[in-house]
């Protein structure tokens, strides 16, 4: 089958959701499928405002339009809701074409927090954009029902997986401070709440691997803290060794992929009992949930390293791609799309 899929989140970003389309789309070409991307990489682009990181391509319908008749795909998937999701929804109503997209963020959420956007204004946007999919994805069953609470149909469920031999455990040494070590990895963003985790009293010390437009204010604040930029993932694989407790302090994360490579990695997870921590760790006992981040953080220290690792060899990429597989709608075996949507 050939599949299109539109992102505007894509190289050169690190962060779950670039990670989960290349996955996806190295899982889906191994079944045999001929994927081809349309990615901000073909077009001009300009910084996201607040979030440099994020590069929005700039009058992107006609290079959409052309690439998609060419391919002539059998199904579409739209990840993103960008430029380039907007200029492929809008290609795909025009043709009667259907087609799934997915909601990877708590996006209304990030917008409040950096614009105090009120959340029913940007959930209102993102109804209109994905009402005429045929499948909205979501990452767990949590979101799947706050999405439908909201207001959203043809909501089913995509889950995640890890790299089980790249995310491993092993003997690494290479975070030289005092033991504990608590770790935080991801963007380094205000709605990830990271200052949550820099301000607990803690033993031991603290790392914080990632970038973003929160890091030098961090780093001004807390220069007792060790940072480290955006690893390559056997770099990164050695620092979840070398740590004693992977903090996950977000309460807006859909999911969170970090918590899964963590645990492939036996390092335990302190987080608070919110999305994302509740359905990655569940009632398992590989790591800690708590209102209290400092107690979960303490709780977490007696977790074996064998338990966390146990529970992330339960996830895994190809039955996740499988997932996103069935859930497809190819061209053909539907005769229209809700075209009311389009106004």
């Amino acid at each position: 089958m050939r599949i299109m899929i539109v992102t505007d989140a894509w190289e050169p970003q690190v962060n779950g959701v670039v990670r989960t389309l290349k996955q996806t789309r190295f899982e889906l070409e191994k079944l045999g499928h001929e994927i081809q991307m349309i990615t901000p990489l073909e077009f001009k682009t300009i910084p996201c405002p607040t979030y440099p990181d994020i590069a929005l391509s700039l009058f992107p319908k006609k290079k959409v339009l052309e690439r998609m008749k060419s391919f002539n795909p059998d199904a579409i998937h739209i990840a993103t809701e960008g430029p380039l999701g907007i200029a492929a929804r809008s290609y795909a109503i025009k043709n009667k074409l259907p087609f799934s997209t997915a909601y990877h963020t708590r996006f209304p959420e990030y917008v409040k927090a950096r614009t105090a956007i009120p959340l029913a204004i940007t959930y209102k946007f993102l109804r209109w954009f994905h009402d005429p999919s045929l499948a909205v994805m979501a990452p767990t069953e949590v979101v799947k029902k706050d999405l439908e609470a909201y207001g959203f149909t043809n909501v089913v469920l995509w889950t995640r997986g890890v790299d089980l031999d790249i995310f491993k455990m092993q003997d690494a040494k290479v975070l030289n401070t005092a033991h504990p070590i608590f770790l935080y990895v991801g963007r380094v963003a205000v709605e990830k709440n990271i200052e949550a985790f820099l301000e607990l009293k803690l033993p031991g010390s603290k790392w914080v691997v990632g970038d973003g437009p929160a890091l030098a204010g961090l780093k001004a604040k807390y220069p007792e803290v060790s940072y480290l930029g955006v690893l390559q993932q056997e770099e990164l694989a050695k620092v979840y060794a070398s740590a004693d407790v992977f903090v996950f302090p977000s309460k807006t994360d859909t999911f969170g992929l970090v918590l899964l490579e963590a645990m492939a990695c036996g390092l335990p997870v302190a987080a608070y009992p919110v999305t994302g921590p509740i359905d990655v760790i569940g009632n398992s006992n590989s790591g800690a949930m708590n209102e209290d981040l400092r107690q979960a953080c303490l709780d977490a220290l007696n977790i074996p390293r064998e338990v966390a690792r146990a529970h992330a060899e339960k996830f895994s990429w190809a039955v996740a791609s499988q997932q996103f597989l069935n859930h497809l709608k190819p061209v053909g075996s539907h005769t229209s799309v809700k075209i009311a949507s389009l106004a």
